[in-house]
């Protein structure tokens, strides 16, 4: 039986460009160099499925935390032919506030999300200021009531949800955050979100600062690598270089296909 082909988008929907290497990497070599970060969502298409990955931040969150927001996440998702309100399988990568926000955009979706992750973001560990700033308690408690809804799929590791589409327990940035391993045309790309959020932190073994485990954070680094075709098809969760490394979608510069080949 052949491996299905998916396609694969990247979408910006928010930048934030007064940053530098310093808030990005645990040992930074220049502080004070330039380095913008960007926010996306994925979006997966092919074999009668679309899988959405991560909701965005909530307006209120981007204006408290003074992010740039371009589109809405579900702007951007309607720019490539997806209604939000109909997409039935979400995954989230990890409840940090800049990827668990907007549950009610998604009303007929099942959410898939780690055990470990919830477990993260209702113990203990949130009794610590330096973990829990990471996350809006509005979005945990959407976490919540969709779990009371039953529209949460738990998972613990390694689990397939759909054919071919696989999520992947890493850690590390988070108490539970997967990654999502997708057959493409150009072989296997792994949405790694925030298992690594630039290119240069994988391939450098320098994490970014924001961060539970760091053994665990190095150890995701290898499986990452385990799971892709190679260093270009593994997607970082924030790298404005995604823009410029993929063909863009016509008429719409915020979206590329990481499906594709890298361009050049």
């Amino acid at each position: 039986m052949n491996q299905p082909e998916y396609e694969v988008f990247a979408l910006r929907y928010a930048t934030l460009t007064a940053r530098t290497a310093g808030e990005n990497f645990l040992f930074p070599d220049d502080h004070a160099a330039p380095m913008p970060i960007d926010y996306y969502i994925w979006a997966i298409r092919g074999e009668g499925r679309t899988i959405v990955v991560d909701t965005g931040f909530s307006p209120e969150s981007g204006v408290r935390r003074g992010r740039q927001s371009l589109h809405s996440p579900e702007t951007a998702l309607e720019a490539i032919g997806i209604d939000a309100a109909t997409v039935a399988d979400v995954v989230i990568s990890h409840l940090h506030w800049d990827h668990a926000g907007n549950w009610e955009v998604f009303p007929q979706a099942s959410f898939h999300l780690q055990d470990s992750e919830m477990a993260f973001a209702t113990g203990r560990c949130m009794c610590h200021h330096v973990f829990r700033r990471a996350l809006e308690v509005e979005d945990v408690v959407g976490a919540v009531r969709n779990v009371f809804a039953g529209r949460v799929r738990f998972h613990d590791g390694t689990a397939e949800i759909a054919p071919g589409v696989s999520l992947h327990l890493i850690g590390g940035h988070s108490g539970g955050q997967q990654s999502v391993r997708v057959p493409t045309r150009r072989g296997w790309v792994v949405l790694a979100s925030d298992a690594t959020h630039f290119w240069a932190n994988i391939r450098t073994r320098n994490p970014f600062p924001l961060i539970v485990d760091v053994a665990r954070t190095l150890q995701g680094y290898e499986i990452l690598e385990s799971l892709a075709d190679g260093p270009d098809h593994i997607i970082p969760g924030h790298d404005p270089l995604v823009l410029k490394r993929f063909p863009a979608v016509p008429g719409h510069p915020d979206i590329v296909r990481v499906d594709q080949p890298p361009l050049g």
